[in-house]
């Protein structure tokens, strides 16, 4: 019986042992593609969560609604789970609700926690704003795809990915978050596969500093909290291998440090 109790004993301190508290960083909810830090977040974007002990393994969903559940960790914004797209130790990806705030509020601050194993974190504050505009990008090299599925990067620049300098006067297909609210609601964790949704304030689209006209500004039919953007290559951009790719919106610019690649006319 002294052997049974220790052995259990010891399997309850290893069992609390590995139990260890979640920690979000200061100001660390970020824009999924701008990581721009003291920036706000944005209702329906994706954010990123950095810290530590956030989650005891890597995991990722493998379906849409996204569940607000992954690997035994949950995170909520004003007690509002959020759904997860990706979960490790130091970083989860997740859809800040779009409900965080009462309806029709856009500017605020909402309270993040993550619990993971049954051990939920301390409190953190996050701002939040009406816009947080950035691109995705892999190494500052921008997700812009051309009208035959290429990246709008140089040949090579993103392997395995097949790439090509945009041509002056061709559309493309720019992915990034945080572009705000849409003409029509749309349920936390899910995509916009039912109807196109467009953002109720149209961004601008900056490529080498010039303005590019779009077609389509609004969330991605295919992806949650992804917005989408097809835009017109501008001739007047120029040409180059590292073209400066930005969106523009409620008086916030995505970083320029983004690029995209442009043939010669």
């Amino acid at each position: 019986m002294v052997w049974a109790r220790r052995t259990i004993s010891l399997f309850l301190f290893a069992a609390c042992a590995s139990a260890q508290t979640p920690d979000v960083a200061d100001g660390g909810v970020l824009n999924s593609a701008s990581f721009v830090i003291g920036q706000v977040v944005t209702q329906g974007s994706l954010v990123s969560v950095f810290g530590s002990n956030l989650a005891s393994t890597i995991a990722q969903p493998d379906s849409i609604p996204l569940s607000t559940s992954l690997a035994n960790v949950t995170v909520t914004f004003n007690n509002i789970p959020a759904p997860l797209s990706y979960v490790s130790p130091n970083l989860i990806n997740a859809q800040l609700p779009w409900n965080t705030l009462p309806d029709g509020v856009t500017q605020g601050t909402a309270t993040v926690v993550v619990t993971a194993n049954g051990v939920s974190s301390a409190p953190k504050q996050v701002p939040i704003g009406p816009f947080s505009p950035g691109i995705y990008a892999v190494n500052n090299k921008a997700i812009a795809i051309n009208p035959d599925g290429t990246l709008a990067l140089p040949p090579g620049a993103l392997p395995p990915f097949t790439s090509r300098p945009a041509k002056p006067g061709d559309f493309m297909i720019i992915l990034g978050t945080g572009l705000g609210a849409l003409d029509s609601p749309l349920a936390n964790g899910t995509n916009s596969r039912d109807k196109l949704r467009n953002v109720i304030t149209p961004p601008v689209i900056l490529v080498n500093g010039m303005t590019a006209p779009f077609l389509f500004a609004g969330i991605s039919p295919d992806f949650v909290g992804v917005y989408q953007v097809n835009a017109i290559v501008p001739s007047a951009a120029g040409s180059g291998d590292t073209l400066p790719l930005q969106f523009q919106v409620g008086g916030i610019t995505s970083p320029d440090t983004t690029t995209m690649a442009i043939a010669a006319q």
